[in-house]
C-alpha cells in the first residue's frame, strides 16, 4: 500500500477521506455571487457611514471600523478561496475576484497565492518552515540562538507584536514588496496591486481629505489585520499541534492534527467564513468557505476531532516554542522551568 492510500485510510477510520470531502468541492455560483453581494456591499457602506461619522465622534468611527473590519475578513476569504480555485468553477472568474479582493485587502493576488500553497504542501513539517507560516522554532533551535536573536524571537512572538503592529506593517509594507526569487506574474501583481491600492487612497483623500481617509482605512487594516492574524495563529499554534520532520511527516496527518478545528459563535463563524472548520480546509482546500460546515457535519470522520473554543483558544497566546521531545507547543516560562541553568 502507498504512502497516500496508508494516508487516507489513518485519516478516515478506514473509509478514504477523498471520498468524504469530494461531493462538497463542487462550488455554487449563486452561493459566491450571495457572499461577494452580502460582504462587499455592507463594507463599502460601512466605509461611508464612517466618512459621515468622523463629523459626529472619532468613538463612533471606531465602532463602525470594528463591524467593517469583521467583513473585510469575510472578503480576505473570498480571496482566500479564489487562491485556491475554490470560490468559482471558472479558473477566470477565481483570478478576477481574487485580484480586486486582493486590492481591497491590500494583498497582491499571485504573490500571496504562491506563497500560500507553499503554505499547504509543507504545513506540519519541521524541515519546510518559513514559507507562508508563523516564525515557530523548536526549543532546541531557541537555545541556540544568540541573546539578540533570541530577543528578536521574543519581541515576534509578543501579542502587542503578532497581532497589533505585526499585521499593519505586513498589509501596509510587507504587501507591497516583491519576494526575492517571485516570478514575473507575482511581480507584476504586487506593482499593479501597489498602483491600485495609491489609486484609491489618492481618489479617497481628494474626496473626503488625507486623514480621513488614513484614520478610516488604518483603523480597519488594524483590527481586520489583527483578527486575521488570530485565527491564523490558532489555526497552525495550539498544544498538540502536529510538526514532523519530512521522512514521517503525511499529508493527510499534517492536515487532521497540525490544523485546529476553531469552534466559534455562529456570528463570528459567519464573519469568519467558517474558516475555524480549517483541519478539513488544509485537507481538502478545492471546498469553497460556505460548504466546511456541511462537510464537517455531514461525516462522521470528522467528528472525533477536538475543538478549540473562544475560550480555550486563549492558551495559544502562551505558546512559543515546539518542544520535539513532548511533541507540543510550550511557553517561555515551560521552557525556564525545564531549562532553568539557561536564560530564556
Amino acid at each position: 500500500m502507498d504512502s497516500v492510500a496508508v494516508s487516507e485510510q489513518s485519516a478516515s477510520g478506514g473509509l478514504p477521506w477523498r471520498e468524504a470531502v469530494r461531493k462538497y468541492q463542487d462550488p455554487k455560483l449563486w452561493r459566491s455571487l450571495w457572499q461577494i453581494a452580502n460582504s462587499l456591499l455592507p463594507y463599502l457602506a460601512l466605509w461611508y457611514l464612517m466618512a459621515l461619522s468622523l463629523r459626529v465622534s472619532l468613538w463612533l468611527t471606531l465602532a463602525l471600523s470594528i463591524l467593517a473590519s469583521g467583513f473585510l475578513v469575510r472578503l480576505f476569504i473570498i480571496f482566500h478561496d479564489c487562491g485556491h480555485g475554490s470560490f468559482f468553477k471558472s479558473k477566470r472568474a477565481n483570478h478576477f475576484v481574487g485580484v480586486i479582493t486582493g486590492i481591497l485587502t491590500f494583498t497582491p493576488y499571485y504573490q500571496w497565492r504562491h506563497e500560500h500553497a507553499v503554505h499547504h504542501a509543507t504545513s506540519g513539517n519541521l524541515e519546510k518552515r518559513g514559507v507562508g507560516d508563523v516564525w515557530t522554532l523548536t526549543v532546541q533551535e531557541y537555545l541556540a540562538l544568540p541573546p539578540l536573536k533570541r530577543l528578536a524571537y521574543r519581541l515576534y512572538r509578543h501579542p502587542l507584536i503578532m497581532f497589533g503592529l505585526g499585521p499593519l506593517y505586513m498589509f501596509v509594507i510587507a504587501h507591497r514588496l516583491v519576494r526575492r526569487g517571485a516570478s514575473p506574474r507575482e511581480r507584476n501583481s504586487v506593482i499593479a496591486t501597489n498602483l491600485a491600492v495609491l489609486g484609491i487612497a489618492v481618489a479617497m483623500s481628494l474626496l473626503i481629505g488625507v486623514k480621513a481617509y488614513l484614520l478610516i482605512q488604518l483603523f480597519i487594516l488594524l483590527i481586520g489585520g489583527g483578527a486575521g492574524v488570530w485565527l491564523f495563529y490558532v489555526q497552525h499554534q495550539f498544544e498538540g499541534v502536529y510538526w514532523e520532520d519530512s521522512e514521517n511527516w503525511d499529508f493527510a496527518e499534517a492536515a487532521l492534527k497540525g490544523s485546529s478545528y476553531y469552534r466559534l459563535p455562529k456570528v463570528l463563524q459567519w464573519f469568519t467564513g467558517n474558516i475555524g472548520i480549517h483541519h478539513i480546509h488544509h485537507l481538502s482546500p478545492r471546498i469553497p468557505n460556505y460548504r466546511l460546515q456541511e462537510c464537517q457535519d455531514e461525516n462522521p470522520i470528522f467528528h472525533t476531532i477536538q475543538p478549540v473554543t473562544l475560550l480555550t483558544s486563549l492558551k495559544a497566546l502562551g505558546m512559543r516554542l515546539y518542544d520535539e521531545q513532548q511533541r507540543m507547543m510550550i511557553g517561555f516560562r515551560e521552557l525556564r522551568r525545564r531549562y532553568g541553568s539557561v536564560r530564556a
